[in-house]
């Protein structure tokens, strides 16, 4: 049995994946600039940072109660349950969560290791794994301007591991910042299975899927991600130094906390704008966006920390650009071939796999 996904109306439609666009831009600059903003003056523990990533999800909640008195109100016959998700659902939810966990310490340790403009570089051949996963778990369709564009995307990834040490940070060794290269790569990969593993996931729940179970989702997933970190956090014994740390932080004691609220708040931002996508579009749809994002990330990172951008990283976005504009002149192209085969259409469809 296959669930049936509720999307809205073309119009809210829209709307709702303009909003979780917005959502993933947030968490996919912010994110990465912040993390490297904790290992930069004087963080290094590597599984708290991972754990940073997910531990925000309680602010989850907020809409979740705003969702259960806006229906209580508007429908006081339906369920008084304040979650709406079934077992099965929970289950593969917490499933992939536990996957969140291990992808949040892999691409912890290579932003510890990596400048922020590589890192983010290295996480564009995602979506290259996240098209061949769609294939494999959801039947994605694909348009020569979509296989040109995942083309591009992982060329241009593949330019950086070309010099891999040309940008190594000064006091790291060659071992290291390789090691960071493939622990990068790693999370690349362990994503781009997840994306389509998600969208699986709500083909296959045995329910009907509206936003209001993807934030319940994403709190599932979440506190099994954190807890997994947890656990990693508790052998590395990360929670009796975070006191310590925070007193000989670069910026200060105070400043420590903020960034550790901050990040947590932000990282949200990018999960739930990541699966909000995915149930407003698909999976590759999502890989697009986050992918889309990641020159501004770069130069956010040449911006405030300084760092070097030399020619291979001028080629790689070059390639990453190319690949962008390929894929949504494609887009496009499929729209309008989709509104002259149904004029009365007055707005194209999202697009689904």
């Amino acid at each position: 049995m296959v669930m049936d996904v509720k999307q809205p109306k073309t119009s809210v439609s829209r709307a709702l994946l303009i909003l979780n666009c917005i959502v993933l831009a947030i968490g996919n600059c912010g994110g990465p600039l912040l993390m490297r903003l904790y290992f930069l003056h004087g963080g290094n523990r590597i599984w708290f940072s991972s754990w940073l990533e997910t531990g925000g999800w309680p602010i989850i909640l907020i809409p979740l109660i705003v969702a259960y008195f806006r229906r209580l109100k508007t429908d006081p016959t339906s369920s008084s349950k304040f979650f709406l998700m079934k077992p099965r659902l929970f289950v593969a939810s917490a499933v992939i969560g536990v996957f969140t966990g291990l992808d949040d310490y892999l691409y912890a340790y290579g932003v510890a290791r990596l400048p922020v403009s590589t890192s983010s570089l290295i996480i564009a051949s995602q979506l290259a794994f996240t098209a061949g996963f769609a294939f494999l778990l959801v039947k994605q369709k694909f348009t020569a301007y979509s296989i040109n564009s995942v083309f591009l995307l992982t060329l241009g990834a593949g330019v950086l591991a070309l010099h891999t040490s040309g940008d190594r940070p000064s006091g790291e060794s060659n071992k290291e910042y390789v090691l960071g290269f493939i622990m990068t790569l790693g999370a690349s990969l362990l994503y781009g299975f997840i994306l389509p593993l998600i969208e699986l996931m709500y083909k296959k729940a045995k329910q009907e899927i509206n936003y209001t179970l993807v934030l319940e989702i994403q709190i599932v997933m979440s506190v099994f991600a954190t807890a997994f970190c947890t656990v990693g956090m508790k052998i590395n014994n990360d929670f009796q130094v975070i006191g310590r740390e925070a007193r000989e932080f670069g910026l200060g004691e105070t400043k420590y906390y903020t960034l550790v609220i901050v990040s947590g708040m932000v990282w949200q931002c990018f999960f739930l704008g990541a699966i909000g996508v995915i149930f407003c579009g698909s999976s590759l749809l999502s890989g697009i966006v986050i992918t889309v994002l990641l020159p501004v990330t770069e130069i956010l990172a040449v911006i405030f920390y300084r760092e070097s951008f030399k020619a291979e990283k001028g080629v790689s976005l070059a390639l990453s650009l190319w690949g962008f504009l390929s894929y949504f002149y494609g887009e496009i192209k499929q729209e309008r071939k989709r509104n002259k085969q149904n004029p009365e259409t007055e707005m194209p469809s999202l697009p689904n796999p």
